[in-house]
């Protein structure tokens, strides 16, 4: 029989080590380092796909009526303006040799 993991509620040890949720898969920190170092190495051609594939995923979400995201602007319309803005500046920098 498996038993769960003591629950410290040491306020020093932050909530992802303690208690059930330090046995979920922390994937998303995989995903950002990978992000990171993709966007390390290509430079601002990194932000021009990345970006641009984001854009392209939002503009057919909202196409179909979704209004709300777990992304933390919470809001569609936030995150294509977001989007849009990143876009650009990718560009511009690719462009420009930054």
């Amino acid at each position: 029989h498996h038993r769960p993991p003591p629950v410290s509620t040491d306020p020093r040890i932050p909530a992802a080590f303690r208690g059930p949720s330090a046995t979920r898969d922390p994937l998303h920190w995989c995903v950002f380092t990978t992000v990171s170092l993709l966007t390390w190495a290509l430079g601002p051609a990194a932000l021009v796909g990345f970006s641009a594939m984001g854009l392209v995923a939002y503009l057919r979400v909202v196409a179909a009526g979704r209004r709300d995201t777990r992304c933390l602007l919470r809001d569609t319309r936030l995150v294509l303006v977001y989007l849009s803005i990143v876009l650009a500046l990718g560009v511009t920098a690719t462009v420009r040799g930054w």
